[in-house]
């Protein structure tokens, strides 16, 4: 990874920074983004506090930038292999705030997707290298990008979902409780592919963490309060399965 494009990962990360807390703090357009959300209601919508997640999205993020300036970083062929994709996740990032806070509600989808198909394109950059990562590109890169990348993949699916909800779509005649559900097995089934694919349990955990706020959301359906903690209770499951996996794997490495 070029100098040049390092610094610009700094400054990008900055800028996403800036507008998200410009978002909350001004607002953008006169709303918050938990205003707006509550604004589209729909039952896979996690519960205010999981959006918590983006301090630690946030934090590992900044731990990133940091690292890849360092010689370590510098020579990590982990955090070449990103090449402009992380800066170009942020700018993704910030196009995303500015159409969802002036109600694009199409538009933000595409940018969503756009979002989430530039953190796959990380995540198995990141991932493919056969070779053991260190402890800095372990905490510092892998960990980051799996935290993004399965929220990301939770707020795809909700934004959408508001999206259709928005147009008055009569979803084929099933009800919003029986959308949900399929939409937490759905969302279920990814985790576990990743999770195994990759072994992976931090990208599991972010379901679980999303699938109990929507559980114990205020007002939340019966049948998709109990939906979402069984399948959550699966999936944490499933993540220390995939963890004692990864952990076997790498001692057999030595």
């Amino acid at each position: 990874m070029k100098s040049s494009l390092r610094w610009l990962n700094v400054i990008g990360l900055a800028a996403v920074l800036i507008v998200n807390a410009l978002a909350q703090w001004l607002p953008i357009n006169g709303k918050t983004t938990g205003e707006l959300s509550a604004k589209y209601p729909v039952l896979i919508t996690p519960a205010p506090y999981a959006f918590s997640i983006w301090s630690v999205i946030y934090l590992l993020l900044i731990g990133f930038v940091f690292y890849q300036l360092t010689p370590k970083g510098t020579n990590s062929k982990i955090v070449q292999s990103i090449g402009p994709w992380f800066l170009i996740s942020c700018l993704l990032n910030i196009a995303w705030i500015l159409v969802w806070h002036y109600e694009k509600l199409g538009s933000s989808v595409f940018v969503m997707l756009a979002l989430l198909l530039s953190l796959i394109s990380i995540y198995t950059a990141v991932r493919k290298r056969k070779q053991s990562p260190t402890s800095g590109e372990r905490f510092l890169v892998r960990l980051p990008f799996s935290i993004y990348l399965g929220w990301i993949s939770n707020a795809t699916i909700v934004n959408i979902t508001v999206a259709l909800s928005a147009t008055n779509w009569n979803g084929f005649g099933l009800s919003d409780d029986i959308w949900t559900v399929i939409l937490l097995v759905i969302a279920t089934l990814l985790a576990v592919t990743i999770g195994f694919a990759y072994l992976d349990p931090a990208f599991i955990l972010v379901f679980v963490w999303s699938f109990i706020a929507i559980a114990v959301k205020d007002g939340q359906q019966a049948d998709v309060t109990v939906a979402a903690f069984i399948l959550a209770a699966l999936l944490a499951a499933t993540a220390v399965y995939v963890f004692i996996l990864a952990n076997k794997r790498k001692a057999a490495a030595y």
